[in-house]
């Protein structure tokens, strides 16, 4: 406990440290103040009373655990962050395809400046395409709560979900430049913690009014507690490759000759294919709405084959994110420039297909067991555990939460040994999702 303590103040002694957890407290205090301001029009007891009634366990429960409970508020922030990942996501199909954005991607900090433009730019027609599919889901469950329907009003509604989830992107950027962790996911992590003490309370009474005691709750956590395990083992499992660097004698001083390791990692791509899998399940059931129709497979998150698809399209965007994220070529280049190889491996040509050989190895198992995380909340729910608390033990919630913790301490215990203090853990160092586990380091 002592140390805990002093680690909370050698945390707060620290002035840019300091400053930082603040802004980023300020701002997703703002985000959440903001998820419940309910569109003009809108009778709040009326819609509240008319979700109470609907089972939203389903997909509609999904997309307003990401919104922090905004969707089903009709709140101003009732798309969330989801239109800006869809909008990612087309973006880097397009870097894929075609030859002007591949240009940009090249192009360095430039280019990268200029596709965030169009990102912002598409994020705004993506918002306006789902914003009446939006407004239509929630009038069909519950058309007594909206008071005026006439024609300003949609356009007035649509122009105001357009600005909440431009709004939204800006305080994920805010956070990400001022703040602590990736902004963007970190808005998402909010959004699903802000359930989960409502998810563990309903299924603790639910277990004690009968429906299997407490012992049976206490096994529900112990679960919990090994896929927790699992998906940290998931977002830090690495493949490490030993690199061996030639000699190099500069005046009275030997440099390299030592062995060092290119730490691949088992799920390179972190937790984006995962968000990238789900935005793409979420555009048929945005067009749906908007058709006035269920959205058929799409609606039924728990079913068969909405998680065959989820699956599938996790495995895709693992490979397809992983190619983007790890460029063996480039590894490769980098190894033979600094004088280093792989014992036993041809530099040049001959590394980068080596490298590109392990990375196929270790991505395709850590992809399948992704998908199967991913596709848990399922098998939960199916044994009796109710919606709200099953997305806990697994799916886009659990990797997310993880991710984003793993990522946000990193970067605070970088802070703390840049200063010459302890870390956060007595032994090991926290490997967070996003860190740059590709660079070959050199002694």
């Amino acid at each position: 406990m002592k140390r805990f303590i002093d680690t909370l103040r050698n945390i707060w002694t620290i002035e840019e440290l300091r400053q930082r957890i603040i802004v980023t407290l300020g701002l997703v205090l703002i985000y959440r103040l903001g998820s419940y301001v309910v569109l003009p029009g809108v009778n709040i007891d009326a819609l509240n009373a008319a979700t109470s009634q609907n089972d939203n366990g389903g997909i509609v429960g999904l997309i307003n655990m990401f919104a922090g409970g905004a969707f089903l508020r009709a709140s101003i922030f009732g798309l969330g962050i989801m239109p800006y990942i869809t909008a990612s996501i087309i973006i880097q199909l397009l870097g894929m395809a075609v030859p002007y954005f591949q240009k940009m991607q090249r192009e360095g900090e430039s280019g990268r400046k200029k596709i965030n433009q169009y990102t912002r730019f598409l994020t705004i027609g993506v918002t306006a395409v789902q914003a009446p599919g939006y407004i239509a889901s929630i009038k069909s469950s519950a058309p007594q709560a909206f008071t005026d329907l006439s024609t300003f009003w949609w356009i007035q509604s649509i122009f105001i979900l357009v600005t909440g989830t431009m709004f939204i992107m800006w305080l994920g950027e805010r956070i990400t430049d001022k703040g602590l962790g990736n902004g963007i996911s970190l808005i998402i992590m909010i959004g699903i913690i802000s359930r989960l003490p409502f998810a563990f309370l309903s299924e603790f009474k639910g277990r004690l009014s009968g429906n299997g005691g407490l012992i049976i709750f206490l096994i529900e956590l112990v679960i919990l507690l090994l896929v927790i395990v699992g998906s940290i083992l998931l977002v830090q499992g690495t493949r490490r490759i030993p690199v061996q660097f030639a000699k190099k004698i500069v005046g009275n001083k030997q440099y390299g000759g030592v062995r060092q390791y290119i730490p691949l990692k088992v799920n390179a791509a972190g937790v984006m294919p995962i968000i990238f899998a789900q935005a793409i399940m979420f555009i048929p059931l945005a067009i749906s709405g908007f058709q006035g129709s269920s959205g058929g497979i799409f609606s039924e998150r728990y079913g068969f084959w909405y998680n065959f698809i989820f699956a599938v399209l996790i495995i895709l965007f693992t490979y397809f994110y992983t190619a983007i994220m790890v460029n063996p070529n480039q590894l490769a280049d980098d190894m033979k420039r600094n004088g280093g190889f792989i014992p036993g491996v041809k530099p040049g040509k001959k590394t980068a297909e080596f490298i590109d050989q392990v990375m196929s190895r270790i991505t395709l198992p850590g992809s399948i067991f992704l998908s199967a995380v991913a596709v848990m909340p399922a098998f939960a729910q199916k044994i009796g555990i109710n919606s709200a608390f099953a997305d806990f033990y697994g799916g886009t919630s659990l990797l997310i939460l993880v991710g984003v913790v793993l990522d946000t301490l990193q970067q605070i215990e970088t802070y703390l040994l840049n200063r010459h203090y302890d870390g956060l853990m007595k032994s090991g160092r926290i490997k967070g999702r996003g860190a740059n586990a590709m660079m070959v380091q050199q002694g």
